[in-house]
């Protein structure tokens, strides 16, 4: 059984009842994201997973405390389709994530999901900040660094990776025909 955009709009909403902010976020990126499904720019595949893409920040599914990777996880027990789930798996640099955790192995296991689709969920996250608001991608990598120290694994991940994400974003952008 495939998943309607509406059940996992109401699973990530389960997931994430106990953190209205992450909440916030979520929906800002959704609904961007599905702004662009009504133009035909991108799949409902998307719009799943813009709906999933943090449910692994849920204190219920945490287990290695790689949110993609947990939300990954959380999904194939759900049955979701394997894009989704590959999408949650992968987006917004969680390789460079998986490497600073010795989770490679693990993420691995995921397929990885069709670039165009991975660029535009990574675009859509990255320019919505925790509370939903619009923010350029800058913005959002400085937020990102100020919430974690340097020691941690995700500061540590997004200095790898950030050139990087600001290229896949500005890749999508130019595709989409969007801000950044």
């Amino acid at each position: 059984m495939s998943w309607t955009v509406a059940e996992c709009r109401e699973l990530a909403e389960e997931s994430l009842d106990e953190m209205p902010a992450r909440w916030k976020h979520v929906r800002a990126v959704a609904e961007l994201v599905d702004s662009w499904s009504r133009k035909g720019l991108v799949s409902d595949v998307v719009v799943k997973a813009a709906w999933l893409h943090d449910v692994g920040y849920s204190r219920r599914v945490i287990r290695t405390g790689m949110h993609a990777l947990d939300g990954a996880r959380y999904l194939d027990l759900h049955g979701l389709d394997a894009e989704v789930i590959a999408l949650v798996a992968h987006h917004t640099g969680a390789w460079a994530e998986a490497e600073e955790r010795g989770l490679t192995g693990q993420l691995a296991v995921f397929d990885a999901p069709e670039e165009r689709n991975l660029d535009a969920l990574t675009l859509a996250d990255l320019t919505r900040g925790p509370e939903g608001e619009r923010v350029t991608v800058v913005e959002r990598l400085a937020e990102i660094y100020t919430r974690y120290e340097e020691q941690h694994p995700v500061h540590r991940a997004v200095t790898r990776s950030g050139l990087g994400l600001q290229a896949t974003a500005a890749r999508a952008a130019k595709r989409l025909s969007q801000p950044m």
